[in-house]
């Protein structure tokens, strides 16, 4: 062996490998050009020419798959994300920030010196009273049972109904002539047009009697009233819901002056719900309990967490099948280099070594396969969000394309699940290269 590779061979078993680096780097190594050399040797073996040629075509298949699989996984996590936000803006429209209710039954005492109370305590927008029951309302042969709710005048500014009328106008009546505000479901189930109603609706309400035995006339109220208007904002109100003044509703249901079924609250700032909860808390006491939003529509929010996740778990499928082609590739690849790792191994180069080289070239191709991946879905996302190029079908949605709505947590999560299942796939082939017996024959 010549001079100059003995130099090269006692270099190569120190720690700094100064001399396998390229001229560029002409300082001793630190820990991230130590990294670096592995890389360095991955991407010599990537764009080299193999004996055989289906060892290329097996590694950019591979890259291809990653590409496809990371570019699907952030678009359809964008597009879930989208729809995520379209229902919760759709859910804030008619679920509040805070919500009081009775911790047993259907009412609650609310004094005014609680009330004062709350319009004092810091991070209180607005707030208003509630009295809401069921109903039935009738409009000849047509009949709907529906959740009527009575509001004051400060609902209008608490909530996004207004801001949602599908047609007519914003008016509830007073006590002796109300009016309704109903869901599109609800006008469609009994057969009006809620702005251009020309006869009255029956409703009647169930409401506390007395004494044990069933009074129709003390358990029952009957009454007419008029519609203003009808309201689209999500399936699940617009199919129960009509709003109506509170005095209305407090007289049918027979409530005293202090009672309500709750109180809604509208923050200044909304991320403060939890701290503000705490407080108002405090006011109302053990006898009422104060919801966040999250807390009241746990349900949907437990339903959309988990369907994120089946969704996530299935498209990972698809970098699970990539990782297939990567063993493949990166198997071949060690039986075509065979000769080579036995020149390293003469050269100084340790089992750890070989086996982190073959490591970086399935790093390789996971960060062309999902950097490219990344790129793709980040460019289709723009192009959906500026131009709309994929539309929704039908004409019963809000919006008439998918939404989309990119988070750099989803990239983040994306490019560890990438690294991952890289750094699982290669670890076979890789340990197999170094394990394999290392000679060098004269030809």
């Amino acid at each position: 062996m010549s001079s100059k590779w003995k130099n090269f061979s006692k270099k190569l078993k120190t720690p700094e490998l100064n001399s396998v680096v390229p001229p560029i780097i002409n300082y001793p190594l630190s820990f991230f050009n130590y990294n670096l050399l592995y890389f360095l040797f991955a991407w010599r073996y990537f764009k080299a020419k193999k004996s055989t040629n289906a060892i290329n075509i097996i590694a950019w298949i591979s890259i291809l798959a990653m590409i496809i699989g990371t570019a699907a996984l952030i678009l359809v996590l964008s597009v879930f994300n989208g729809f995520e936000g379209l229902v919760k803006s759709l859910y804030s429209s008619f679920y509040p920030d805070l919500k009081v209710s009775p911790v047993e039954g259907k009412t609650m005492q609310v004094t005014d010196a609680q009330l004062k109370q709350l319009k004092g305590l810091s991070g209180v927008k607005i707030y208003s009273l509630v009295a809401e029951d069921k109903a039935l309302l009738q409009n000849g042969d047509y009949q709907s049972l529906v959740y009527v709710k009575g509001v004051d005048e400060n609902y209008r500014y608490l909530s996004g109904v207004e801001a949602n009328l599908y047609n007519g106008v914003y008016d509830l009546g007073d006590e002796d002539i109300p009016k309704l505000i109903l869901g599109v479901g609800l006008e469609g189930a009994l057969q009006v047009r809620a702005d251009r109603n020309a006869f009255k609706l029956n409703i009647y309400f169930g409401r506390r009697g007395k004494g044990e035995q069933l009074d129709p006339l003390e358990n029952f109220s009957n009454d007419t009233v008029r519609t203003s208007a009808a309201f689209r904002i999500q399936q699940d109100f617009d199919n129960k819901y009509a709003i109506t003044n509170i005095a209305f509703v407090k007289r049918a249901l027979k409530l005293n002056e202090n009672e309500f079924t709750g109180i809604e609250i509208a923050l200044s700032d909304p991320g403060a719900a939890e701290k503000i909860k705490s407080k108002v808390k405090e006011i109302f006491g053990e006898k009422a309990s104060v919801q966040t939003r999250y807390e009241q529509n746990s349900g949907l929010y437990s339903v959309m967490t988990m369907e994120r996740w089946a969704i996530y778990a299935v498209l990972c499928l698809i970098l699970v099948v990539a990782a297939f082609n990567m063993i493949g590739a990166l198997t071949m690849l060690v039986l075509e280099k065979q000769k080579d790792i036995s020149v390293l191994h003469a050269l100084g180069g340790n089992r750890s070594f070989i086996q982190r080289i073959f490591l970086g070239e399935g790093m390789l191709l996971a960060i062309i396969g999902g950097g490219i991946g990344m790129l793709l879905a980040w460019l289709i996302a723009f192009l959906q969000v500026k131009f709309h190029l994929i539309p929704l079908e039908g004409g019963s949605f809000l919006i008439d394309y998918f939404p989309v709505k990119l988070r750099l947590a989803d990239f983040l999560l994306v490019g560890v699940t990438v690294f991952v299942i890289a750094l699982l796939a290669s670890w076979i082939p890789s340990r197999k290269a170094a394990r394999q017996q290392f000679s060098l024959r004269a030809e």
